[in-house]
């Protein structure tokens, strides 16, 4: 049976210590339904969570919290705050950004081999690069996600570490599954940019190094085009994708839709 959402208020919390949440509710989604409110929310970790916003977090009524980020990340910056009665279900995805060698370069300070890695475009194809391979090599985690999201996980709550990449991509993957335009997938991935709702980035270097860094940190939608065609160059349309790629078969998508789906 549908679980029904509790109330959720339909201006955007101001939330302090956790990066861009919002509730995909409301979406345009398979035959004239829409994205049910108060069933599908993103953001980016929960870590840092006052008493304020694990308040209003747990009035959500969620049933689980996908957390994205990896050991490295949780280490970094913390396990998510306890919500009282919710799951918490790790599955790590790699971060497009990430990748200790080349961090590694970025605090070696040497300008020569950061114009060489990341100018020129080179910084912004890493990232489309990244997107691809999210896509076609991480078919068991997202399959995962979708399943758990068709049996009984909602709502729920999909986060990373800024809630950008693996979030996103993640969020747009399950939207794709909803019957959700890519273009309006789009929209809602670039929201990422605003500057609310970005994670702050602690500055490395000169403003030459932080500016070639910055395609790293930006929701750019030549990113998400990448994903898009990495679905449609090994799968052939979305439908197969979904299908073959992530197992979903059709009694699976139609759960998916009614519990995420109203209208």
């Amino acid at each position: 049976m549908t679980q029904t959402p509790p109330h959720v208020p339909s201006t955007e919390p101001e939330l302090a210590g956790v990066r861009n949440f919002r509730d995909l509710g409301g979406m345009p989604a398979a035959d004239g339904r829409r994205v049910r409110p108060g069933v599908l929310f993103r953001s980016g970790h929960l870590a840092h969570a006052t008493e304020a916003d694990a308040a209003f977090l747990g009035s959500l009524g969620l049933h689980t919290v996908f957390d994205f980020r990896n050991a490295a990340d949780i280490a970094l910056e913390g396990p998510d705050v306890t919500l009282p009665g919710v799951r918490n279900v790790n599955i790590p995805l790699s971060d497009p950004a990430d990748g200790g060698e080349f961090w590694k370069m970025v605090h070696d300070g040497d300008l020569r081999q950061l114009r060489e890695a990341l100018g020129d475009g080179r910084a912004a194809g890493r990232m489309a690069a990244s997107y691809r391979v999210l896509i076609t090599t991480r078919t068991a985690e997202h399959s995962r996600v979708l399943h758990a999201l068709a049996e009984d996980s909602v709502p729920a709550l999909m986060h990373c570490a800024a809630g950008k990449d693996r979030a996103g991509l993640t969020v747009a993957v399950t939207l794709l599954a909803l019957g959700v335009a890519p273009g309006v997938i789009e929209a809602d991935y670039l929201e990422s940019n605003a500057p609310h709702r970005r994670y702050p980035v602690r500055r490395v270097g000169s403003a030459e190094v932080m500016d070639l860094l910055s395609p790293l940190f930006e929701a750019r939608a030549e990113y998400l085009a990448a994903a898009f065609a990495a679905i449609e160059e090994t799968w052939g349309t979305t439908e197969r994708y979904l299908s073959e790629g992530l197992g979903l078969g059709t009694g699976a998508l139609e759960r998916l839709r009614s519990r995420l789906l109203t209208g």
